[in-house]
């Protein structure tokens, strides 16, 4: 949590609250709680209590230190809309990024309701404006600047986390609800098929809009797909499970068909070598990644047969004939480039 992150999507990260539960599958092999639970019940350690949830109004003001211009991740190590973390908490970090207004906040929740809730509750702006009032101790002139005037915060990038199609099915519908200046998906662990179509030329106009206005910029963005990133990243750490070639390339063909700009953040632990069976009559790609698998496990890596639904077969023969063979060649090794590219893509604003 400090002006350096290794994330490749973001240049810091910045945890006003740290700790957190399992809402998915996509929580189970947590990077953040595997750090944090290392260390609980070290007497005076910063994560003493482990990964229990933990408020941290000592970093409250971070950004407001932080004078050059950075894309800045919220809650790497916590979901802000936990249940465990007080809306006035939710309302001054909220007041601290839009007085950061040099900044780019990129923002991830799986609690997709309360986000949903909060920021299209009057109340919960007002609370943030009353919040704003207190950020005088941080060299913050609140007389002659006012950004939090504006709703929403027009440099918060507002996402959601969907790991598969059921939680596309839950968390997007909310976050299209939910009034933002950028909204983004972060499908990572991506652990299954995800179809966005239907989500990707939303409009989210509704009596939260009317009751709260648009400035005319944010008005006029609603003309532009609903959905404004997708990143796409397959699963780190020891236990982590494999990414299908496919599943990017749908998310990758669906954001390109539509404008949306799309980063590939990487493959994590498993590599693709290529399909199981022949894709066409003069296709060679088959046997040359059955011999590349069948030379990595005599030199002692893992090799999975991936099927597209998610499947991983093991001691029988898998009928996709989309079967990818997958090589455990851990982070560093597999990469993050699709198909021969590196697919760096911001939404307009993401790069500070």
């Amino acid at each position: 949590m400090a002006d350096k992150s290794g994330i490749e999507w973001t240049d810091a990260t910045w945890n006003p609250v740290t700790g957190c539960t399992k809402v998915s599958p996509g929580c189970d092999h947590c990077y953040a709680e595997t750090l944090a639970e290392r260390f609980r019940g070290t007497p005076g350690h910063y994560f003493e209590q482990g990964f229990d949830v933990v408020l941290r109004p000592d970093k409250m003001g971070q950004p407001l230190r932080w004078k050059r211009p950075r894309r800045i991740f919220v809650n790497s190590m916590s979901d802000l809309f936990h249940d465990q973390v007080p809306v006035e908490f939710i309302a001054e970090v909220f007041a601290v990024m839009a007085a950061a207004h040099w900044h780019t906040f990129q923002m991830l929740t799986k609690r997709h309701g309360r986000m949903r809730t909060l920021l299209n509750d009057p109340e919960f702006r007002t609370l943030v404006q009353c919040e704003s009032a207190t950020l005088g101790h941080e060299g913050i002139d609140i007389t002659t600047n006012n950004p939090w005037d504006v709703w929403p915060v027009p440099n918060l990038h507002l996402g959601v986390s969907v790991e598969d199609q059921k939680r596309a099915q839950l968390r997007v519908p909310a976050l299209l609800a939910t009034p933002a200046a950028v909204r983004w998906l972060s499908c990572e662990p991506l652990l299954g098929p995800v179809d966005l179509a239907k989500f990707l030329h939303w409009r989210p106009i509704g009596a939260n809009l009317a009751e709260a206005p648009l400035p005319p910029s944010y008005a006029e963005a609603l003309c532009l797909p609903a959905l404004h990133w997708v990143v796409v990243g397959g699963e780190s750490g020891r236990q982590a499970r494999p990414m299908h070639p496919d599943w990017a390339r749908q998310l990758r063909g669906q954001c390109q068909a539509a404008a949306i700009p799309f980063f590939f953040k990487q493959w994590g632990e498993w590599s693709p070598l290529g399909p199981l069976y022949e894709q066409s009559a003069d296709d060679p790609e088959a046997d040359e990644a059955r011999m590349e698998a069948a030379a990595l496990e005599l030199n002692g890596v893992r090799v999975v047969e991936l099927e597209r639904s998610g499947y991983v077969p093991d001691g029988h023969q898998p009928g996709d004939s989309r079967t990818w063979l997958m090589a455990r060649l851990g982070k560093r090794e597999a990469g993050r480039t699709l198909d021969g590219w590196t697919w760096d893509h911001y939404p307009p604003g993401g790069t500070p």
